[in-house]
Parts: structure tokens; C-alpha cells; sequence
């Protein structure tokens, strides 16, 4: 007989849909939403107040994907999920499902401050905003079709990134056909508009002051874009055998951030660390020996995450650029999207095989001891019962 084959862990799911976005839903939509009526009655008695969320509110999350055109029979749609932190496990099947129609959500960014999300479709960016959904047993969050036109972004072709900044003052978003465009947000008033920024823009990011946006093409070197004067100050070169391929700042204290590049070579995937005053390289870490396939980095600063065309997943210590955790095969197929949860305690991923899971992290050190000094120990003991044994020492 065959072997059996082990049960899915419960913070690894299958939702239907080939995803290529994945985002924690914010906050603010985490703590205004609604209870199921029996949580809230027990929280009203406890406080004594109505308004007092419950400890157990639903941590959300947002998934974009589909089928795209054509027959396949997969919707495209966008998807709520949610996740127990408690008992480490994902929602077994979506708690909402919105339908797009022939439309594949490819791109997706949701608003920090909770107003909603923006998706990239094949032609243009639509608006969705979050919606209560009551029932008589309860009540939970789900999304709509905005009213309101994005009218700047209607029929600019396939967007491959969005990102608002750190506020959601800002919107970049940047196109298949290499151009790129800031506006502010919700005004849509232009910040930055660059017909031939790059071949074709791959990926951006905001300083965490919402000073620059950094991006990223096809091909070529990078390039920093000072939003005051909306105009380039910098080029970041890449080596002969190198292509960038995704770019995120981190603020590392008060004073300092910091950019990394994920970038791919022929003898595997590396992440380059730039200073963000002079934009001069500083390090270049290899990772992996496989290509990466998304990237982000934590809140806090202190992870980075890679996903490789392998499914595999691999966090990484910021401060000393050694691997913390690896978890090989997360994803059956290629990891199209990784993003750390605000508080950076947990790293929720997607994959075109339909599946997603959450990575809770966990701490390197345990009751004050690192895995350097007990490796250092273990060493330590072989030496000298090495030596005892040859009579070095009695």
C-alpha cells in the first residue's frame, strides 16, 4: 500500500483561485469589526460599555487571484480569510468572496488608514471599498464595488505594482508599459508622472518618511525619485550577472533607514543593502540558490522574507543577515506574494496553487540563549572530550 500522505497544517489553506495578492487587512477594520452577536453580549457584560471591542475580534485577510479570461471555469474574484493567532490556523474556506467577472485582480494595495483597497485589472484599477455583512446569527466584514472612478487610472493597461505610502497620503502605481505615476490620496492630484521611467516598471517602494520612492524595471539599474521635486536624483547599478527584481526601505531606528533590494544572479538570489543619503551600496547577503519570487520586510525592521519559484520560504535576520527559519515547500507551486502582519508576528503568503498559510514567527532566542551559544557550547564539549581522550588534559 501507498504511504499516506499527512493532513495540511491548519495555517495552510487551499481557497480555489490561482492568488496573486495577499494583504493583512488593517487594523482599524480588525478592531470597528462587528461581532457575532453572542461575543458581543459577553463583551458588553464584562465592560459594561457596547463599544468596547471583544479581545477575540477576527484577524482578516484579503486575497486576490483568478483565472483571468477565457473559459478555464476559475472566477476571479477577491477573498476573506481569517486567522486564529490562538490556535495557529486559517479559516477552512473563505468567509467572503466578492466576484470580479472576466477581469483578473493581478495587483492589489489596501489603504493602511482602512478605506479600502485598489486592484490592478488588465485594463484598468478599480476601487473597492470594505462592507459590513449582517445576518440574524452575524456580523462580519466583506468588500463592494466602489462608486466611486478612479478616472486617472481607467484605461492605462496592466499595472504591475501599487503601493500606497506608510499614511495613505500617497498612491504609486506603475504600468506594464513602463510608466509611472504618483498621485496624491484621495485627491488624485498629481505628484509624479513618468512616461518611460522604466522598459516596464517591476516594483517600487516608499521611504518610510514619504520623501523618495525607489523603482524598479525589466532591466537596467534602479532609480530614486525625490517626491518634493518629482524628479530622479539617483541611479542604483546592478552588477554584470545581476536583475532586480523587488525593492522595500525599513526604518532601522529613529534616524536611519535603509533599502533592500532582492536581486537574482546566476549563482543565486541575494538581497543588496543601499544608504539611503549617499545611495551607495553597503552589502550584498546570498540567500538563496533558487530565484525569488516575492519579498517584503517587517514592520519593525528586523525580518526580511523571501519566497522562491520553488515554494519555498526563508526569513531572515536584518541585523546580522543570517537565515532565522526556512520553511521548504510552504507552497506547492511559485510564491507569488508574502507580506508581515503590522505588529510583525506572523508573515501570511499565497501561491498560483491556490494555497495560502501564515508563518507565525518565532523568536531566536529562548530564556536568554541564542543558537550561536549553544552551538559555541556543543563545539566547546567535543574539544575537550577530544582532548581528555587523547590525554591532553586528565
Amino acid at each position: 500500500m501507498g504511504k499516506a500522505k499527512n493532513p495540511d497544517p491548519p495555517n495552510y489553506k487551499k481557497y480555489g483561485v490561482p492568488l496573486y495578492g495577499a494583504a493583512w487587512a488593517p487594523s482599524t477594520i480588525i478592531n470597528d469589526a462587528p461581532q457575532p452577536l453572542d461575543q458581543k453580549q459577553e463583551a458588553d457584560e464584562v465592560s459594561g460599555e457596547g463599544s468596547t471591542p471583544s479581545p477575540a475580534a477576527p484577524t482578516y485577510l484579503v486575497f486576490c487571484g483568478g483565472g483571468g479570461e477565457g473559459r478555464s471555469g476559475i472566477p476571479n474574484a477577491l477573498l476573506l480569510a481569517e486567522f486564529d493567532f490562538a490556535s495557529n490556523s486559517l479559516s477552512d474556506m473563505p468567509v467572503f468572496k466578492l466576484g470580479i467577472g472576466a477581469d483578473l485582480p493581478y495587483r492589489m494595495a489596501v489603504h493602511p488608514g482602512g478605506e479600502g483597497l485598489i486592484c490592478s485589472l488588465p485594463k484598468s484599477c478599480k476601487w473597492f471599498q470594505w462592507d459590513e455583512i449582517k445576518t440574524e446569527e452575524v456580523h462580519k466584514q466583506g468588500l463592494k464595488l466602489s462608486e466611486k472612478v478612479l478616472t486617472h487610472l481607467e484605461d492605462v493597461g496592466q499595472q504591475l505594482a501599487l503601493t500606497f505610502n506608510n499614511d495613505g497620503s500617497m498612491l504609486a502605481v506603475g504600468g506594464e508599459d513602463g510608466n509611472l505615476r504618483v498621485f496624491k490620496w484621495p485627491s488624485m492630484e498629481n505628484v509624479l508622472s513618468e512616461a518611460q521611467a522604466h522598459a516596464t516598471v517591476k516594483d517600487f517602494d516608499f521611504s518610510p518618511d514619504g520623501k523618495f520612492l525607489v523603482s524598479l524595471g525589466s532591466g537596467g539599474p534602479g532609480r530614486v525619485w525625490d517626491l518634493t521635486s518629482s524628479t530622479a536624483i539617483a541611479s542604483l547599478p546592478k552588477e554584470n550577472d545581476e536583475v532586480f527584481a523587488f525593492c522595500r526601505f525599513s526604518q532601522t531606528n529613529v534616524k536611519n533607514q535603509v533599502l533592500y533590494i532582492a536581486a537574482v544572479r546566476d549563482r543565486g538570489a541575494c538581497i543588496v543593502t543601499w544608504n539611503t543619503t549617499t545611495w551607495k551600496k553597503v552589502g550584498s547577503k546570498q540567500i538563496v540558490r533558487d530565484s525569488i519570487s516575492a519579498f517584503s520586510v517587517s514592520a519593525d525592521g528586523k525580518l526580511l522574507s523571501v519566497g522562491t519559484i520553488q515554494g519555498d520560504i526563508v526569513i531572515v535576520n536584518s541585523a546580522s543577515m543570517q537565515v532565522q527559519a526556512v520553511v521548504r515547500k510552504a507552497h506547492l507551486g511559485i510564491v507569488t506574494t508574502m507580506r508581515f502582519s503590522q505588529d510583525s508576528r506572523a508573515l501570511v503568503s499565497a501561491s498560483m496553487d491556490s494555497s495560502a498559510r501564515v508563518t507565525v514567527i518565532k523568536e531566536m532566542k529562548k530564556n536568554g540563549f541564542s543558537l550561536w551559544i549553544i552551538i559555541f557550547i556543543i563545539i566547546v564539549a567535543i574539544a575537550a572530550y577530544l582532548m581528555k581522550t587523547k590525554g591532553i588534559v586528565p
